[in-house]
C-alpha cells in the first residue's frame, strides 16, 4: 500500500514553449524538471498541449506531427524512472475514441495515466473542435503517491458541465489544471473569478498553470495561480515571465493547504499592455528566425513607438529605422524621427522618396491627364515608401514592422502595398488613444525585460503634436476622420461590444457620424483581410476573433 504524503511539492513550470519545435519544447521541459529536482518537487505540472506547442491548429492533422509528439511524450516519460518529479504535461493524443487535446501523467518510468479534455472551446480566438475530439467520459483522478490528483484541462473549468465537482465526488483531493489562456485586458482577474466559482461548487484547491509566450497574433502571459479550498489566492506568478516555482502544498484532515509559493504583483494596465506587445513582438521574430527588423520613422507617435517596443523586444542593435521624406514631410517631422532613432540608439537612415513617386506620377501622366489629383497621388507616396522598405527587407533579411493602430485599420485610414506592408505590427490592436496612453507610460519607466534604455525615448513633440499622414500639405487626421477620443470611443462600441446604431447615439454621439464610421467599418474589412498579424490586446481583434463577410451590404438604419 502506498504511503500517503503530508507534504506535497509542486512546481509549476510556466514556460514559453514554439509551436511544432517538439525536441525543443521536450528540451526545455527536462531542463525545468532537473530545476525543479534541485528545489525539491514531488511533481512537476506543465501547460496545456506543452509539448506540440500551443495553438497547434492543422498541425494536429498530420500523423507526423502526432506521432512525434507521442514519442516525446514517452521519452519523457522514461525520464521519471531517475526518481525525481513526476510529471504533468499536454500533448495531442490520437487514441480510439479521435485525436484528443490530452495530458500524460507520468512517473516512475512510465505514463501512469492520460487525461482528455472534455470542453472544447470554438469561439472568439479558439477553434479546438475543428481537429480534436472531446475526450469520451470524465475520468477520475488520478493516485500520485498517494495522493488523488484531478487533471481537468484548461476549458474544463470555463464551462458549466461540472468536471470539477464530478472529480472531487470521485476522490479528488487537489485539481491542478494546465492551461494555454491568451492575453487580453484584465484577463487575470477573469481567471481568478472562474476558478474561485469552481472551488466554491467543488471545495478543492486549484492550481491554475499557464502558457507563457507569443504565438503569432496570440500573447500567453502566464501568471499562474493557485486558489485555496478557503476560496483565497494561495499564490500567484508573475505575468510575461518564464518560471518554474515550487509551491509547498501541506495535508490538513481530508484537505490540502499551500503553505509556501511565490506571491508575485501583476502590473497596472499600461504596462501589461506594453509587456504584451513587446513579447508579441519579440518572439514572432525570434521563433520565425529574423536577425533584425526594420519599420518606417515618421516622425508621426505609432511608428515611434513601434520603434521603442522593436528596441525593448530585440535590442537597438536589431532596429533599422528609416525616415522616407517626400516634399510633404514638415521639418518637425524630419527632427522629431532622428530624435526619437537617437534616444533609442538604433540605426536611422534617410531615404528620400522624391525620384520613386514624380517616376511613378510621370509614367502616368497621359493616363491621368485631365483628372483632379487627389489620394490617387497621396498613395503612391506611402507605396514607394512600402516598396522601399520591402527592398530592404529582401536585401538584409530584416522583418519589417508595420505600423498602423487599430483605429486606421477599422476604418480603412491606411494605404494596401504600402504603409500596410510588413510581417508582423504589434500595435495592431491598440487604438489611438491607447497608443499614446502607452507612450506616456514608457517614457516614464521602463518595463521589465526590456533592452531599451530609460527616459524620454519618444520625444514630447510627437505625443503632443496634431497626427498627420502628411501626404499633402497641411494635412491631419481630423481632416478625415472624427477627433480620436470620439473615433475610438465609436469603434470600441462596434467592435468590442457589437452595440447597435441606436445604442451609440444614446451615448451622445452624433447618428450621422455613428452612421459613417459604421459604413467605412464594413468596407474596409477587404483590407484587414490583407494585414499584417498582429498583437490582441482586447476581447475582440481583427483576425481571430472577429470574422465579418467583405462583401456585405448590411448596415443598421433602424
Amino acid at each position: 500500500m502506498t504511503k500517503k504524503l503530508d507534504i506535497l511539492r509542486i512546481a509549476v513550470a510556466q514556460l514559453n514553449p514554439t509551436v511544432g519545435d517538439i525536441s525543443g519544447n521536450l528540451a526545455k521541459a527536462r531542463e525545468a524538471r532537473a530545476d525543479a529536482a534541485r528545489q525539491g518537487a514531488d511533481l512537476v505540472l506543465y501547460t496545456e498541449l506543452f509539448l506540440a506547442g500551443y495553438p497547434p491548429e492543422d498541425l494536429v492533422l498530420k500523423p507526423a506531427f502526432l506521432k512525434a509528439c507521442e514519442k516525446a511524450a514517452q521519452d519523457f516519460a522514461a525520464d521519471t524512472a531517475d526518481g525525481g518529479p513526476g510529471v504533468i504535461i499536454g500533448t495531442p493524443l490520437k487514441r480510439k475514441s479521435g485525436t484528443h487535446n490530452s495530458i500524460i501523467f507520468a512517473d516512475d518510468g512510465k505514463i501512469i495515466a492520460e487525461r482528455y479534455k472534455l470542453d472544447l472551446p470554438n469561439y472568439g480566438e479558439f477553434d479546438e473542435k475543428r481537429v480534436f475530439q472531446a475526450g469520451p467520459e470524465i475520468q477520475g483522478p488520478v493516485n500520485f503517491r498517494g495522493v488523488r490528483i484531478g487533471v481537468p484541462i484548461c476549458e474544463d473549468i470555463w464551462g458549466d458541465v461540472d468536471i470539477c465537482e464530478s472529480l472531487a465526488e470521485s476522490g479528488a483531493e487537489i485539481l491542478l489544471v494546465p492551461n494555454g489562456s491568451p492575453y487580453y485586458r484584465a484577463k487575470i482577474d477573469v481567471r481568478h473569478q472562474v476558478v474561485i466559482r469552481q472551488v466554491i461548487e467543488c471545495g478543492l484547491p486549484m492550481i491554475y498553470a499557464n502558457q507563457l509566450g507569443g504565438q503569432d497574433e496570440l500573447i500567453f502571459d502566464g501568471a499562474s495561480f493557485a486558489i485555496g479550498a478557503d476560496k483565497t489566492l494561495a499564490f500567484q506568478m508573475s505575468q510575461f515571465e518564464e518560471a518554474v516555482d515550487i509551491t509547498t502544498w501541506k495535508r490538513q484532515g481530508e484537505g490540502w493547504v499551500c503553505s509556501e509559493g511565490p506571491m508575485s504583483k501583476i502590473p497596472d494596465r499600461e504596462e501589461a499592455d506594453y509587456r504584451a506587445c513587446m513579447l508579441g513582438l519579440r518572439d514572432y521574430v525570434n521563433k520565425n528566425g529574423f536577425k533584425n527588423v526594420v519599420l518606417g520613422l515618421s516622425g508621426g507617435i505609432d511608428s515611434a513607438i513601434c520603434a521603442a517596443l522593436a528596441v525593448d523586444a530585440l535590442g537597438e542593435e536589431r532596429l533599422r529605422a528609416v525616415m522616407m521624406p517626400y516634399r510633404y514631410t514638415s521639418k518637425d517631422s524630419l527632427k522629431d524621427a532622428e530624435d526619437c532613432a537617437r534616444a533609442l540608439g538604433c540605426r536611422y537612415d534617410i531615404v528620400p522618396i522624391f525620384e520613386p513617386v514624380e517616376g511613378f506620377l510621370h509614367t502616368l501622366t497621359q493616363m491621368f491627364e485631365g483628372t483632379k489629383e487627389g489620394i490617387t497621388e497621396e498613395n503612391l507616396q506611402s507605396r514607394a515608401r512600402g516598396t522601399i522598405l520591402m527592398a530592404i527587407s529582401n536585401k538584409f533579411g530584416s522583418m519589417v514592422v508595420t505600423t498602423g493602430n487599430k483605429s486606421e485599420m477599422s476604418v480603412g485610414y491606411a494605404t494596401l502595398y504600402g504603409d500596410m506592408n510588413g510581417g508582423f505590427n504589434p500595435i495592431k490592436d491598440l487604438y489611438k488613444m491607447q497608443v499614446y496612453a502607452l507612450s506616456r507610460w514608457r517614457n516614464s519607466h521602463v518595463p521589465p525585460g526590456a533592452l531599451g534604455p530609460s527616459g524620454e525615448v519618444i520625444p514630447k513633440n510627437i505625443i503632443d503634436k496634431a497626427p498627420s499622414a502628411e501626404l499633402r500639405e497641411n494635412q491631419t487626421d481630423q481632416d478625415s476622420l472624427p477627433p480620436y477620443p470620439v473615433l475610438d470611443d465609436i469603434l470600441e462600441c462596434l467592435v468590442e461590444n457589437e452595440m447597435g446604431v441606436d445604442d451609440i447615439v444614446a451615448r451622445g454621439h452624433d447618428r450621422a457620424t455613428v452612421t459613417r464610421i459604421e459604413h467605412l467599418l464594413y468596407i474596409a474589412e477587404y483590407k484587414r483581410r490583407q494585414a499584417a498579424p498582429g498583437v490582441k490586446i482586447t476581447k475582440k481583434n481583427f483576425g481571430r476573433d472577429r470574422r465579418y463577410p467583405i462583401t456585405n451590404r448590411f448596415r443598421d438604419r433602424s
